[in-house]
């Protein structure tokens, strides 16, 4: 279904007209996608608004991992981790080509602080392996956990600081594309009827003459023009950006009760630092952090740092000090890699939607209340999550992790479809959303690698690589092929190879890209992992783009001045 700038106006219009719909999402990232994709699937007349693009937020900045959170255990978060931990199997069932199992190397050391030793480590990947129960799935039974002798460790990575190792546990975790998991699930929401607007802002929360709220006022970040959202009910599902949503709210008296933390990630080229497989140690500051290593794409990146944010949400920005905070953790643990800023080739930095006070609020994750104390360290704040509903009706959805946004949407949709029918008498009956497909998963889970080299094959077929076209089929999974039938359309393109042509109009006339950071960064990981090459496809892509979305002149000299600066920010030529 087409998914583009076209369909985004007349959607506008539509809404213009003032009929009433059922839900409104505030908020695009990966928790208001979910909400807004079983709502829809629902029958639930559903319309979400984000004022960046989907997943512009923390969404498309995190690890990257669907991850089971084994270091809460160590704090005795048992029920977050059963819960994460058995939730990783359902995001890849419902997500096949996007997730996919990647089993974690887990070094032990000597050191102060650390977070296990061989002992408590193979006591919690025993636990966490009974939480996931993975002795019950064929699927998954071969990654079941196991240990390494420091000799073993040394052998599988060689570039491993060899002081005070003293082993390693390997468990199951899972690797994602995060931002493609967003965007997929937002196309899916509107092939299920949803309205799904990027770059547009909630502006103001309107109310009834009973002071309920009725809807919302947005104003079009495109165009500048505003007009009413109506609604029966709204849901705030903007993370970091809550309070903000709240404060809209002339009704709203909740206090507020988000704590952004920030995290960043570096990337830079795997002959530099050589990591065969996702790696994840105690950071040896005393800090309580844990530090990723994972390859990508001929790539290794690595993070994450956790520290107080109170600058601005739409844009955090990787300072001088997080960088020498993660090279000096990264060459401590990898002493022959050296490295340097200058080795950094591209970087993330991304907000985490901490909840820090409790006001009525229902840990959906776990169950129980979170109740945080703003005098604790970032690194040792619970990942819990938090539904709630204020006096005027607005229901807020915050907190929590990527793992956990299927539960969470879950927990909302049940609110939701309680409210529906006690409020205005339509009842609903909630699709499972265990088994909610996103776009491009239409294939056998329970046989990736099978689906996905006959989708390859396709492709193949049609004059690209076996590899090339193998690697569209993991970003676009079984939407692949509709970006194989449009290769012959793109014979002689200049900059560009048949394939990027063909990746790029697919996402203009189906994935809503309005922007060239939107196709660059979240539609693809080209300014991530294959920053050496953005230099060369940037000027077709910007040459295609203003074609399709019949930019002028101004509007391409903006449109390459942003995307220069977001370029130069992901390289840190700031602070290089």
């Amino acid at each position: 279904m087409n998914f583009s700038k076209k369909t985004r106006q007349k959607e506008i219009d539509l809404l213009k007209q003032g009929t009433e719909n059922d839900l409104l999402v505030i908020g695009g990232g990966i928790t208001g996608a979910g909400v807004a994709l079983q709502a829809a699937a629902s029958g639930i007349k559903t319309v979400l608004v984000d004022m960046q693009d989907f997943g512009g937020g923390t969404s498309s900045r995190s690890t990257r991992l669907v991850h089971g959170g084994i270091r809460y255990l160590k704090t005795f978060d048992v029920q977050v981790v059963s819960d994460t931990a058995k939730e990783r199997a359902v995001i890849q069932h419902i997500a096949p080509h996007l997730v996919y199992p990647d089993p974690m190397l887990l070094p032990i050391y000597d050191e102060p602080g650390t977070t296990f030793t061989m002992f408590s480590v193979k006591v919690a990947m025993d636990l966490y392996d009974h939480l996931a129960e993975i002795n019950k799935s064929k699927q998954l039974r071969k990654y079941a956990n196991y240990t390494l002798t420091k000799d073993e460790v040394l052998e599988r990575e060689p570039q491993l600081n060899p002081d005070k190792l003293v082993g390693a546990g390997v468990y199951l975790d899972y690797q994602n594309n995060d931002s493609r998991l967003v965007i997929e699930a937002v196309k899916k929401a509107h092939d299920e009827g949803g309205i799904m607007l990027s770059r547009v802002k909630a502006v103001k929360i309107i109310h009834n003459a009973n002071n309920q709220v009725v809807g919302c006022r947005v104003k079009d970040m495109l165009t500048g023009e505003e007009f009413e959202i109506k609604a029966k009910i709204v849901i705030n599902a903007s993370g970091p950006w809550s309070d903000l949503v709240k404060s809209i709210d002339n009704a709203n008296t909740d206090r507020p009760q988000m704590r952004p933390t920030k995290g960043i990630h570096l990337v830079v080229d795997s002959s530099k630092l050589q990591v065969p497989q996702p790696t994840y140690f105690g950071s040896g500051t005393d800090d309580g952090r844990m530090i990723f290593t994972i390859p990508r794409e001929g790539k290794t990146y690595f993070g994450t740092t956790d520290t107080d944010y109170h600058g601005d949400l739409e844009d955090p920005r990787v300072e001088l000090e997080d960088v020498s905070y993660l090279l000096k953790i990264i060459n401590k643990k990898y002493p022959t890699a050296n490295l340097t800023i200058h080795d950094v080739e591209a970087s993330w930095a991304g907000l985490r939607p901490l909840i820090t006070t409790e006001d009525n609020t229902t840990d959906v994750v776990s169950g129980a209340s979170q109740s945080v104390n703003n005098s604790k360290s970032p690194s040792t704040v619970s990942r819990g999550s938090s539904l709630a509903a204020g006096e005027d009706g607005l229901i807020t959805l915050a907190g929590g992790k990527l793992t956990d946004y299927r539960l969470m949407a879950q927990a909302a949709l049940e609110m939701i479809a309680k409210k529906l029918e006690n409020d205005f008498n339509k009842s609903v009956i909630l699709a499972d959303s265990k088994k909610l497909i996103v776009s491009g998963g239409d294939f056998d889970s329970e046989n990736v690698e099978e689906s996905l080299n006959k989708f390859a094959e396709i492709g193949e077929s049609k004059g690209l690589k076996y590899e090339e076209a193998l690697s569209i089929v993991r970003v676009f999974g079984s939407n692949a092929t509709k970006i194989f039938d449009l290769l012959n359309q793109f014979d002689n393109v200049e900059g560009f190879s048949c394939a990027e042509a063909a990746m790029l109009r697919y996402s203009l006339d189906e994935e809503m890209v309005l922007d060239p950071v939107d196709y660059l960064l979240r539609r693809t990981y080209h300014m991530l992992f294959k920053a050496d090459m953005v230099e060369e496809v940037k000027k077709a892509v910007l040459k295609n783009m203003a074609s399709y979305l019949e930019w002028d002149a101004e509007e391409l000299t903006v449109r390459t001045e942003e995307l220069n600066k977001a370029i130069e920010e992901s390289e840190l030529a700031y602070l290089k």
